[in-house]
């Protein structure tokens, strides 16, 4: 299997997202004006992968349509995002005289640098009328005694109608190429990753550049991190959301979850794509497959998931996870699969904590375990609860297990300690099952440090 195939939803589509593309191709093909689209997600939810799979299926499906592919993080050491562009639409979008006549017309527009431009206009432009400004600049030039002064305005406001210029002819010229019959659609990924200044201005180019008739473009991005690269680009005063919203037409969420089974329990739920991910990585590896940590054992499966569920990790973040079980795995006797399911689960948890938390891992290693910060792991209610609710939360596992490490913390053990006897004693029969009858352990937090141990390399 080829990796060009592998970039399909017929070869794979875990998350069920194949109906999301199908929606995404035709809203880009009818002539509602979304351009710019945004497929927002967050870090490590697959967008990339998402938006290969959509360009492919796209191809096959409508071959009038010119595909451009933009790796934005790629390209952001070049500090030039119209010459990305252009050059990622010569490459991919035009060829013969077409191309040739193009890149003519492309190459006085990046040499009379639109971008100085840009940083001269664009924040302004964007908050004030043009006619304003023009009257403005009008009335400084009037009452400015200062030569030097107007020397150098008109010196810019000349490069600047020079520059506009080339623009249009640019512009006039890609018009020219790309009709109704033969549209360019252009994908700019990965632009949460780059730098925000580079970000921004991609924005802007496409904005000021790419105004064209039968050219739409689609940013694969987070627009959490775009919001945060437009305050760190203008200052945190700056409406970054009413900044975007002069860019951004329409924008899709790329959905956390899947339908399927969670768990062992009843009925039709929506899985978490992690928590599908994760449990796809576990039958895959070659390390892993078979050790139970799939959905062939509950206990295991159950307690990861949960994991994934409360600490909300992304797709990435779960590869993480796997690999540091691969690596724990291939080091040691796996989760000791002799010892009692609480044990195991300690086990599988301790590798967790050496994942994502240095913090609760420093603390752990010197005995100063601090209750309040390690129940949000878990998913451990704040107040513990009583009556009809204690019922309910017992059944989860990482809670269970969570009340065992945080009702042995060293500090703030006292906020999670039972109310009433009727509690204790429900809960009692799950540390029971899990523990063998040994409700509290004489130290269990050294399952965990074990893992520690391990993974550092320094067990012997």
């Amino acid at each position: 299997m080829s990796e060009q195939e592998d970039l399909t939803f017929e070869f794979r589509d875990d998350f069920k997202r194949v109906g999301i593309a199908d929606k995404v191709i035709t809203l880009l093909t009818t002539p509602i004006g979304i351009s710019p689209m945004v497929i927002d997600g967050d870090w490590g939810t697959g967008k990339t992968e998402f938006c290969q799979k959509l360009i492919h299926k796209f191809r096959s499906e409508h071959g009038r349509y010119r595909l451009v592919y933009v790796d934005a993080f790629q390209a952001d050491h070049a500090d030039d995002p119209l010459m990305t562009v252009l050059a990622a639409v010569a490459g991919e979008a035009l060829e013969g005289e077409a191309k040739r006549t193009f890149l003519q017309k492309a190459i006085p527009v990046v040499r009379y640098g639109l971008q100085t431009a840009f940083k001269a206009s664009v924040s302004h432009v964007l908050k004030e009328n043009a006619d304003d400004i023009a009257d403005g600049l009008e009335k400084h030039l009037q009452d400015s005694a200062n030569k030097a002064i107007d020397a150098s305005v008109a010196a810019v406001l000349k490069d600047h109608e020079k520059a506009q210029q080339n623009l249009k002819a640019l512009q006039a010229t890609l018009a020219d190429q790309v009709t109704a019959d033969s549209p360019i659609v252009i994908f700019i990924d990965e632009l949460d990753r780059c730098r925000p200044d580079f970000a921004v201005q991609m924005l802007e180019v496409i904005k000021h550049t790419f105004d064209v008739v039968n050219v739409k473009f689609v940013l694969v991005t987070n627009t959490k991190q775009l919001r945060a690269a437009i305050n760190h680009r203008y200052g945190p005063l700056v409406d970054a959301q009413r900044y975007l919203d002069k860019f951004l037409k329409f924008s899709v969420r790329l959905p956390a979850d899947v339908s399927g089974r969670v768990g062992y329990g009843y009925g039709e739920n929506r899985l978490l794509a992690s928590v599908k991910h994760y449990s796809n990585l576990v039958s895959s590896s070659g390390i892993l497959a078979g050790t139970g940590l799939g959905q062939t054992d509950k206990e295991y499966f159950t307690f990861a998931s949960e994991l994934i569920q409360v600490n909300q990790l992304s797709l990435r973040q779960v590869e993480t996870f796997t690999r540091y079980l691969e690596v724990y795995h291939s080091l040691s006797r796996g989760l000791a699969p002799d010892e009692t399911a609480g044990l195991r689960l300690l086990r599988l948890f301790g590798v967790f904590v050496s994942c994502f938390s240095p913090d609760v891992y420093d603390n752990i290693q010197s005995g100063c375990t601090n209750a309040d910060v390690i129940a949000p792991l878990l998913g451990v209610p704040t107040l513990l609860p009583d009556n009809e609710e204690t019922y309910h939360y017992s059944r989860k596992l990482a809670v269970i297990i969570g009340l065992q490490l945080v009702q042995n913390s060293a500090f703030n053990a006292e906020h999670f300690m039972f109310e009433s006897e009727d509690s204790q004693e429900c809960w009692k029969k799950g540390f029971d099952y899990y523990f063998g009858n040994r409700s509290v352990l004489s130290d269990i937090w050294q399952p965990v440090k074990e893992v520690f141990s391990v993974l550092s390399l320094s067990s012997r």
